[in-house]
Formats: C-alpha cells, structure tokens, sequence
C-alpha cells in the first residue's frame, strides 16, 4: 500500500517555484467561490508519520489560503473535560461551519491507531472504532461535507534520517520529540496498524491521498494539488447539478401496529397517592444522583410528546429532586443560523453532559423524523439516513456510561384541544400557545404516523422508549420518575468498579 510513496519523488526547485504562484492563486480562487456560492464545508485530515511534514504542510496551507475562512485544529491529548465525553465530542465541536474549511493534524483515527499499536485495545475494539469513524464521515458526506484525507509517509530508513536530521541542528530541535522517536523504534508496528486502517476506511465518500514526504516541493505540490482539484469537482457539482448523495433506503415497519393507539389514556392517580410517590422518587432520584458510582456516568433525558402533553412539568419534578450545579434542561426550538451551518445533529452534541452530570432535552434531535419530516423542513432522504444516525449517535453515547432515557407523552386528541382552550383562557399560560400549536392539530395523523416510525427504528435495547399516558398529569409525571429512577438504578449496579479507560 506504502510503497508508492516510498518511490523517491522529488521535484526541482526551479519547477516548484515556478508552479507555486500559479497554485496559490487557483487555491485561494476555489476558496473563494466555497465561500461565496457554495453550502457544504471542507474537512481536511492530515494525518502520517513523525518528520513526514504534517506540521509544515498545515502552515503552507495557512499561509496559501485566506485565514479568515480557514481553521486548524491539532488535536493533541484530550482535556479533562473531553476525557468526560465520547472520543468523538472533541471533533463534532471543531467541525467548520459551511463555506469554510477546517483542518485536523490529529483526527478521529490517531487514538484508535495508538490504542492498537500501545496494547490498549485489541484487533475487534480497533476495528470497531473504524466502523464508527466511517458512519461519520458517511453522515459528514450525506450532509454535504467535503472529506480530504492525506497521509504523508516517509520509509523507515528516511523517517530516522529526517528525525535526526532535525535533531541536530539546533535551529530544529524543537520539531522533533522524544515521542517522535519511540513511534520510531516501534515504526514496523505502526506501519501494520496504519496499512490496516487505511485499507478499512478508504471509502468512496472519503479516500485516502498517500502522499510520499520526504522532497519537500513534491509534498507541497501534491497536497496543494490534490485539495484544489477535490474542491474544483464539488464546485462543479454545485453550479452543475445537485450533490450526489446515497439515498437512504425505505426502511419498513416493524411491527405494522399502530402503538399509540394501544395505550391506555384513561390511566390517572389518585391526588393523595401521587403527592406520596412523587415525595418518594424524588427523594430516591435524589440518593441515586449521590451515589458514589454516579461519578462513573452521566444521564441524558429526552423529552417528546404531543403538544401540551405535560413534557415542562415532568421536567420541573425532575430538576426539583437534583441538585441544580448538577444539571442543564436544553430548550430546543428552530436552529440558528450558526447551527443551520453544521451537521443537524452537532447542536446537540454541544451540550453532552460531562460525568456526573444530568442534561435534559425539552424536545431533541428527533425533531428531524418528527416535525421536519410532518412540514418538508428536510428532505425525504435526510429524514430517512436519520434513523440511523440517531441510533449510532446514542450508541455512542451509551459506549461512554452516558445513560439515554427517552420519553414520548402521549394524550389524546380531545384532551389537547381543552388544554389549549385552557391556555388561551389563562393569562399566565396564554404564552405557551401558538398558532404553530393549532397547526399542528390539524396534521394529528400524520405526526401520528411519524410517532410510530419513529419508535419502531430508534427503540433499542440499550435506549429504548418509554411511553408515557399523559392525559393525567399526576399519573405520568409518577410514571418519568419511576422509570427514570429504575434506568439509572440499573447502570449504577452495572458498572464495573474499577475506572473504564477513557475514549477507548
């Protein structure tokens, strides 16, 4: 696979300083026109081995391109708070906004390459790991994204005559770490795992660029070359035809049952039962978020239903038996316009809870299967990948002892409209209704059918739906709380005692 790259490319002087300008130019042209006509981003990853020239390829890029609308980001050892998240939060944060290009020098393979080559996964978690960074560049892709991917490699015998090279001279010693030279001393093992993850995450979507790093104006060139010539083809697409994307397939019922309209919505509580249960696991959610093992976890609760079904009450019960440095409720309304230039699901990857840490989404990311897809906010085939996505989303999650409880409430037609009849009537709960609310009524089967869609392909095993009766208040509210309470009372005891390594 190496071996293309290991052929001895140089290129003269006189011709390099000779094509430069005319590159630099071309480049920043294509730049331009992303940011000016173009909605997708660029995502480069640079990637390869110590003395390749990652480092000095990026600050070409920086000094070719406009800074203003490009980003780099070295992804060095992760922080305590990015320790506390999934190993894939760090990168969703840094993603550029459309019409702007991010570049990596360190991606979401570096940790599963060292976790391989150091023996801190085996050959299974390695190549589940590459699964998961393909399903995101796939999303990445599907979203419109541009994925580059380079890897500058140098043979075994220049690699240890750039590193020395580099050491020697005083003016360059810094460049060169004492880690730089272990990845040396074990460079055959590092060469078996990084000819393995190439091989497995060389997709059609997002393929790898191996680049040979040892002349300095070929690597140059190359790179310079292959990020216009990838940018000048999308252009194209855009101002010919639309982008291209895998038309997600129809994905069938499980069940062909109308879920919904199996509860039983006549269910209620009897006023003095309830004020005693609500008492009860309050108290126990309370003792379960105090928990030793609690420092192990997080929680992430979901909160969907129909409109006026009870979600902000549920959710006041909640925060009321926790202590308030210890949790987040997330609103969710229409995105931003910052949020509407990222992936759908990067704002709310935002406010993934750090360990110990309670976060509850008044509504979330199944927005996209549910209201987007009822009103042709997104397109059918975005609608259609989002199950997927969602479902790997939470498993991600979940693979962190992130707990994912998710609730949809349910009340009925009838009981709907005489609660926004009683909105309307009270001055202090007029606000809570809106000519949206009324709308939506009058779509009551479609989003119906949604509801059951979306529960038949993002109820699983490890974050499945609870359906809540909600016509009585009191009755549901006691139903969160004891599911919730149980949920988390299940993971405490699952936890192993010892501390899981981070971002494995």
């Amino acid at each position: 696979m190496f071996k293309s790259a290991e052929l001895g490319h140089k290129i003269d002087k006189h011709v390099y300083d000779k094509e430069i300008p005319v590159l630099r130019k071309a480049l920043l042209d294509a730049q331009f026109n992303l940011v000016n006509a173009a909605n997708f981003q660029v995502i480069i990853l640079v990637g390869g081995v110590a003395g390749a020239g990652r480092r000095e390829t990026i600050n070409l890029l920086n000094e070719w391109m406009d800074p203003r609308y490009i980003q780099t980001h070295a992804m060095g050892n992760p922080s305590d708070e990015e320790l506390d998240r999934p190993m894939m939060w760090r990168f969703w944060r840094a993603l550029p906004p459309k019409s702007r290009i991010g570049v990596f020098l360190g991606s979401w393979y570096t940790w599963p390459i060292l976790n391989q080559v150091h023996g801190i996964s085996t050959a299974a978690e390695l190549l589940q790991s590459l699964e998961r960074a393909k399903l995101l560049e796939q999303m990445l892709y599907s979203d419109g994204a541009v994925i580059i991917k380079l890897w500058l490699h140098l043979s075994k015998d220049k690699q240890e005559k750039r590193l020395n090279t580099l050491h020697k001279n005083p003016a360059t010693r810094w460049r060169v770490t004492d880690r730089d030279f272990k990845q040396l001393s074990a460079y055959d093992k590092f060469q078996s795992v990084h000819e393995n993850v190439i091989r497995q995450t060389n997709t059609i979507e997002a393929p790898w660029n191996i680049i040979e790093g040892a002349d300095p104006y070929y690597r140059n060139l190359t790179v310079g070359r292959i990020i216009l010539e990838t940018l000048l083809n999308r252009l194209d697409q855009v101002n010919t035809t639309a982008h291209k994307i895998n038309v997600a397939p129809r994905l069938p019922s499980v069940d062909n049952l109308h879920i919904l309209k199996s509860l039983d919505l006549t269910k209620s509580i009897e006023k003095k039962k309830f004020k005693l249960e609500l008492e009860k696991y309050q108290e126990k959610l309370n003792l379960l978020s105090r928990d030793p093992r609690f420092k192990e976890m997080s929680v992430v609760v979901v909160f969907e239903g129909n409109d006026a079904a009870g979600k902000g009450g549920s959710i006041r019960r909640i925060t009321a038996a926790l202590d308030a440095r210890n949790y987040q409720v997330v609103p969710i309304a229409a995105p931003t316009e910052e949020e509407r230039a990222q992936p759908y699901l990067w704002r709310f990857w935002r406010h993934i809870p750090r360990k110990r840490r309670v976060t509850i989404f008044d509504r979330s990311w199944y927005g996209r299967v549910l209201v987007e897809r009822v009103e042709g906010y997104c397109s059918e085939n975005d609608w259609l990948r989002a199950y997927n996505e969602i479902n790997e989303f939470e498993a991600e999650l979940i693979r962190h002892n992130i707990l994912v409880v998710k609730f949809w409430l349910a009340i009925s037609k009838e009981e709907q409209l005489h609660r926004f009849e009683d909105r309307q009537k009270t001055a202090y709960k007029s606000f809570k209704i809106t000519d949206e609310d009324w709308r939506n009524r009058e779509k009551w089967d479609e989003y119906e059918q949604a509801v059951c869609d979306m529960i038949d392909h993002t109820s699983t095993a490890a974050s499945p739906w609870t359906l809540v009766e909600a016509n009585d208040k009191n009755y549901a509210r006691i139903k969160i709380l004891k599911t919730l309470c149980s949920r988390i009372e299940d993971m405490l005891d699952s936890l192993p005692n010892h501390e899981k390594t981070a971002n494995k």
